[in-house]
């Protein structure tokens, strides 16, 4: 078997009300994925996290390097790929490239075996896995407060256990945001705070010792990624845990932050950090060092389905009667095509989403939805 030849599939909706992280506007929703087609008419599907026309630049040039070779071979892929634009991208656009092409090799493999992608992982210690709802952005010509307060409630009321909000407006804002949420979740929700390193540390450190009082499960990405020594500082001047990782890409972007113990938890996106490949070497080692994981997801159905048969391989750690069992990020924003894409959608039951047990990811295309969002000339 050999790779024949390799897509790109550009989808996009422009959003009828626009919303805000600390660090970027959303008008529309735009996601690429990668077909990759095997001369004897297998197909695998992937996803690369970020801007979906770079992405598919790059998809494409990788293209030149692809053709002719064993789909199989993920380990090889993935050196010769990483190694053809090594000089100028350890990370960045040329691994979420690459990541969406590994995930596809990956889907090949699991249906060239008949297996899902978890058992080739080394197997499924669990079939389902809570979720937790990501959403309260800032939007358009409504008040934060109220209206994140109120978006939470129904994440309540349809089974999440646990949400997260996006803060990094500024202090006297966020601690609004952040108060108006805790009443309207109540005491027993999970509640976790995503700065989308929106502060400077002085006041991510204030902004923390704050929001302690209402009982915050993490504080993500609060500095720029590329500060680990304001992160480090950040962790040890206020009490949340500190979580981040999903700009950091590959085991060696991810060795320093992990070592030096910059976060009490790493979040990899499975799209970003380099694929399947590339997420277990991560995995293994954040395991070494004792450090939470728990994946960073935003995307389409491809990449939810390749994240949960990641999480579905998941070790339990620690090894116990009632270990601690990774939560699965669950996008709750506006995109008709994040699960349009698929022939059976993956949604949540009352907050808990099962794990497709299919050969590879486990789903299928609607070729017809690729057309539905593909970009309008």
């Amino acid at each position: 078997m050999k790779i024949d030849a390799v897509r790109t599939h550009i989808l996009e909706h422009r959003l009828d009300t626009a919303f805000e992280s600390a660090s970027m506007r959303f008008d529309k929703r735009q996601h690429v994925l990668v077909e990759v087609i095997c001369d004897d008419g297998t197909v695998g599907w992937g996803e690369c996290l970020g801007p979906a026309g770079p992405n598919a630049a790059v998809v494409r040039a990788y293209a030149n390097w692809l053709i002719g070779m064993d789909p199989l071979e993920t380990e090889k892929v993935w050196a010769v790929l990483y190694n053809a634009l090594r000089d100028q991208g350890q990370r960045g656009l040329p691994v979420t490239a690459l990541s969406g092409i590994d995930v596809a090799l990956w889907d090949i493999k699991g249906k060239h075996f008949g297996v899902p992608v978890s058992t080739l992982l080394g197997g499924r210690f669990r079939e389902s896995v809570k979720a937790y709802a990501t959403g309260a952005f800032k939007r358009d010509g409504v008040d934060r407060a109220s209206d994140n307060a109120e978006e939470i409630a129904r994440h309540r009321a349809d089974g999440f256990h646990a949400a997260k909000i996006k803060i990094g407006f500024g202090f006297d804002e966020d601690l609004a945001v952040i108060r108006a949420v805790r009443d309207a979740m109540g005491s027993d929700m999970r509640l976790m705070i995503d700065g989308n390193h929106g502060y400077d540390t002085v006041e991510a450190i204030r902004v923390g010792r704050a929001a302690a009082d209402y009982g915050v499960d993490w504080f993500e990405e609060p500095v720029t990624p590329e500060h680990l020594s304001a992160y480090k500082e950040l962790r040890s001047m206020q009490p949340i845990p500190v979580a981040g990782g999903e700009t950091w890409h590959t085991r060696w972007g991810m060795r320093e932050p992990i070592e030096t113990r910059a976060v009490d938890i790493l979040q990899p996106d499975l799209c970003g950090c380099g694929g399947f490949s590339e997420m277990k070497r991560i995995a293994d080692l954040a395991a070494l060092h004792n450090i939470r994981l728990v994946p960073h997801v935003w995307g389409t159905g491809v990449q939810i389905a390749a994240s949960l048969q990641f999480m579905a391989a998941m070790i339990p750690n620690p090894v116990r009667l009632n270990p601690v069992e990774p939560i699965m990020e669950f996008d709750r924003t506006e995109n008709p095509f994040r699960q349009a894409i698929l022939t059976a959608p993956i949604e949540h039951q009352a907050g808990m989403v099962r794990i497709p047990s299919g050969p590879g990811l486990g789903i299928e295309i609607d070729r017809a939805a690729l057309k539905e969002f593909a970009p309008k000339e």
